[in-house]
């Protein structure tokens, strides 16, 4: 018999909660149901308007402003956060403590002390917990971890990669809460980095030590109301102005405790970058190198090719692997950023059902953010500071 299970969804009209709610609808056409399915039970938002016309594509569901509703209800199993960053430590616990299973969208929480806490909780309640950094979920990523474990391109030296947009690029475009620190403490660190640092974990493993540089670009920018991603906006030039109060940009150099190297770089300022994700990953017998622009490609080198024939080749992934093979039978017809939504939260619910753990659970999302921290305490001392 399938397993069904229940769940509330914390922010749920906003881009994230919308990708989140179409995915736990999709799970049965996608993956089928014998590894179990999500029923929505509520939906949770600000805004009482949009709450209604997501109602009428979720006709069972509960809709409320007050997540605290949700969360008490004994018959919601999961809890869906995809409030902002500011909320996720204290909606998370709330949760873990009332013994709900959580699925939290990135930053975990605004400090690494508060992401332990979380991780304690979750782990003395017994419970499923995930974050939300779906871009390893990406079958490719999938390839790039079976070479790096496999031994194909040696012991891993050097790790470089930069992720970055322009959304505020432009110094008038207006001010949005991301750029708030009292709504995202954490600024882009803790929004794009984090990114990156999931890449980190997942395929090279645990940083030791860093030294970074972080930035605000553009100080104050225009208010304009209801301004978010995707939202066009006309100036008049008569605009009130806020400050901008967490950070623009980063650049890091860091250590790994295998003893690789790494240089890392990213933004929300980097005009004309409209989304560029890279990774390379050098190692003593070969290495791979990755470009979201090329979404299902990795190359990768290898020093056993004989003389004269040595270079990159370009892998494609395709039905081989089990996951992509779900959505396309050919490969490189390239799975995007909702397919590796998709992925991430049918493995959330296969959690739930089958009680094993999958990565990154809130336990990696602490060591993501003890690098969040990390990067912030050091750009403020101007030094190097060490991760436990």
């Amino acid at each position: 018999m399938t397993r069904s299970v229940k769940v509330a969804v914390l922010g749920a009209c906003g881009w994230m909660g919308k990708v989140h709610t179409m995915s736990y609808q999709n799970i049965p056409f996608i993956f089928g149901s014998d590894k179990g399915t999500a029923e929505i039970a509520w939906l949770v938002d600000g805004s009482e308007q949009a709450l209604k016309k997501a109602g009428k594509l979720v006709p069972n569901a509960k809709l409320s402003t007050d997540w605290r509703a949700a969360v008490a209800d004994p018959s919601v199993e999961l809890v869906d956060i995809c409030l902002p960053d500011s909320l996720h430590h204290e909606v998370a616990k709330s949760a873990l403590l009332q013994g709900k299973h959580v699925y939290c969208e990135k930053p975990l929480a605004n400090s690494a002390t508060e992401a332990r806490e979380l991780a304690d909780i979750a782990a003395e309640k017994g419970v499923i917990t995930r974050v939300g950094h779906a871009f390893p979920r990406n079958p490719i990523h999938d390839v790039a971890k079976d070479i790096i474990d496999s031994g194909e391109i040696g012991d891993i030296k050097l790790f470089r990669a930069c992720q970055h947009v322009d959304v505020l690029g432009d110094p008038n475009a207006p001010f949005m809460w991301r750029a708030d620190g009292k709504l995202a403490p954490t600024g882009i660190v803790g929004d794009t980095g984090s990114h990156v640092f999931s890449f980190m974990e997942r395929l090279v493993g645990r940083v030791s030590e860093l030294i970074a540089d972080c930035a605000i670009v553009t100080h104050k920018r225009p208010v304009v109301a209801g301004f978010n991603y995707g939202s066009g906006a006309a100036l008049t030039g008569n605009e009130d102005m806020a400050e901008v109060t967490n950070t623009d940009a980063t650049n890091l150099l860091c250590r790994f405790k295998n003893g690789a190297m790494g240089i890392v770089d990213f933004s929300r300022v980097a005009t004309g970058r409209k989304f560029k994700q890279t990774y390379e990953i050098y190692g003593t017998r070969g290495s791979i190198a990755y470009d979201y622009d090329e979404v299902n490609r990795l190359r990768f080198y290898t020093n056993d090719d004989r003389v004269g024939r040595r270079g990159f080749r370009e892998i494609d992934v395709g039905p081989e692997n089990a996951t992509y093979a779900a959505f396309l039978p050919i490969a490189n017809f390239a799975l995007g950023y909702n397919e590796s939504k998709q992925i991430e939260i049918a493995e959330v619910v296969r959690s739930i059902v089958t009680g094993e753990q999958m990565w990154p659970t809130f336990e990696s999302g602490h060591h993501i953010t003890q690098i969040v921290d990390a990067c912030l305490d050091s750009s403020r001392l101007r030094q190097w500071v060490s991760i436990d």
